[in-house]
């Protein structure tokens, strides 16, 4: 991964604000760097800002504020058909009244390509995706996850050094999607592309990103590669919209540099790693993941909190069991076993010790 000639990223958004009304914001003083040859994922929910950044990326909307640039060039009056980004849908925007192969040289006819360097083209891109051999179809002949393959080529058949996928595998099923994602990254990393994708889906961001920009109410609430994201959030709300969270609501016992002791809502006293608390007294929301939490002696990590348990329900998953648990006052905390060979099996009504490790609990803000 590298950056531009002058230091700075590949592509830069510098105090980009969107608005529709010029009242509302929906981009708030967006400041983001994307180093050249970068897979960077836009992750959050619907309305917090990420499709209309990459939007304002690919041309189709304009900032309100602020510069975007490409390749250290100030893009913002550039129109979207001379930006020289590929780009992918969620509903692949074929042209239905052309073959696989129209579709294609449609882009390299548009930058005046010539009709051999057009087909030497086009064989490489429907290669690189598997579909030589369906060059001569229409899409409607193609099924959801062929037409897919086809967008993605179609996208990078002109050889674009950033290519915008705008939520591309939304329409498959689980299993063609989870296919999918590993295709894409292994191109990104065969053709060292600069991609910058949209997804509201935290699985794909973790699976195929170096790094993901998690967005809620149009600003950046952490940008990190996947597993600082996982492991270490740095606010509620990233704790509780990548992967499961427990959420304890406590206040602030006592306060060290890497140390806080949390009194729970039953009177309780855990520790916990502060991550966005200040002061004693404060209110704090202690995250705990569910495959964190252990309830068999032997399996506690050194150093374990104990605390007391009820089980609620227990959920088989087939890989995994699921226990839904009352502690400190809340039902529903979580508790994630593997499902293996003599598990000691748990039912509703039963009390039990459950433990983690204190850096496995985080004393974020109170949502």
């Amino acid at each position: 991964m590298t950056t531009a000639a002058n230091g700075e990223g590949f592509v830069v958004f510098d105090r980009v604000q969107k608005s529709y009304d010029g009242e509302t914001l929906v981009v708030k003083d967006l400041n983001l760097s994307v180093g050249k040859g970068e897979f960077l994922t836009m992750l959050g929910p619907s309305g917090s800002g990420k499709t209309t950044c990459l939007m304002m990326l690919a041309g189709f909307e304009t900032a309100t504020h602020g510069e975007i640039r490409l390749g250290g060039t100030n893009i913002n009056m550039v129109p979207p058909h001379k930006r020289g980004i590929g780009m992918v849908f969620q509903n692949y925007a074929l042209f239905p009244h052309m073959s696989v192969g129209e579709n294609l040289a449609f882009p390299l006819e548009v930058r005046g390509m010539g009709k051999s360097e057009r087909e030497t083209k086009i064989k490489r891109a429907l290669d690189m995706v598997q579909m030589g051999s369906f060059i001569n179809r229409r899409p409607a002949q193609l099924s959801g996850g062929q037409q897919q393959r086809i967008a993605l080529a179609r996208a990078l058949v002109f050889d674009p050094e950033l290519v915008l996928m705008d939520e591309p595998l939304g329409a498959l099923d689980k299993q063609l999607r989870e296919h999918m994602q590993f295709e894409i990254k292994h191109l990104h990393e065969s053709l060292g592309i600069t991609v910058v994708y949209v997804t509201h889906d935290q699985g794909e961001a973790l699976t195929m990103s170096d790094r993901v920009a998690v967005f809620n109410d149009g600003r950046i609430q952490q940008l990190a590669p996947p597993e600082d994201l996982y492991e270490r959030p740095e606010n509620s709300f990233v704790a509780q919209f990548i992967g499961e969270n427990n959420k304890l609501p406590g206040t602030i016992e006592e306060l060290g540099a890497d140390k806080a002791l949390v009194r729970l809502a039953n009177g309780e006293l855990i520790d916990a790693t502060p991550v966005n608390v200040t002061e004693k007294g404060q209110k704090t929301l202690v995250s705990i993941r569910p495959e964190r939490v252990e309830f068999k002696p032997e399996m506690m990590p050194p150093g374990a909190h104990m605390i007391g348990a009820e089980v609620l329900e227990v959920i088989y998953m087939g890989d995994i069991l699921r226990a839904r648990l009352r502690v400190a006052g809340s039902d529903d905390f979580v508790m994630k076993m593997r499902n293996t060979l003599g598990q000691t099996k748990l039912s509703p009504g039963q009390s039990l010790k459950i433990g983690w490790h204190p850096q496995d609990a985080r004393a974020l803000d109170p949502l």
